[in-house]
């Protein structure tokens, strides 16, 4: 229990550390925002919790395919964020990023890559 309490602390507090950056520096906090900092953690923790080195590996490679697919968002809510308010801007990139997800998978089976 103590170890999941201490992973927990760590991974908050670098969402913590990110908004406050972005407080005071648009482009700054966007930077380590953009830094796959959650995901470099959950290697870490699947490394030091001994998983095999394919479910490390697999880790890895399918957030590769995942990313891809969430990109439009960070277009679309600039965009949107004056238009409709912050919200309503969230909800349709959420929409957005799911709809993009979903023919993401489609195109990338017929190459063999099964996201579903």
């Amino acid at each position: 229990m103590p170890w999941l309490v201490t992973k927990y602390l760590i991974t908050a507090g670098v969402v913590v550390l990110v908004s406050e950056i972005a407080k005071r520096s648009d482009r700054l906090g966007g930077f380590i925002a953009a830094l796959p900092m959650v995901t470099f953690l959950a290697l870490i923790w699947l490394h030091v919790e001994k998983q095999p080195e394919s479910k490390i590996a697999n880790h890895a490679w399918y957030t590769l395919w995942y990313v891809i697919p969430t990109l439009p968002m960070f277009a679309a809510f600039p965009a949107l964020l004056a238009r409709i308010g912050f919200w309503p801007t969230l909800l349709a990139c959420a929409l957005l990023t799911v709809i993009c997800f979903g023919l993401f998978a489609l195109l990338v089976r017929r190459f063999g890559i099964n996201l579903l």
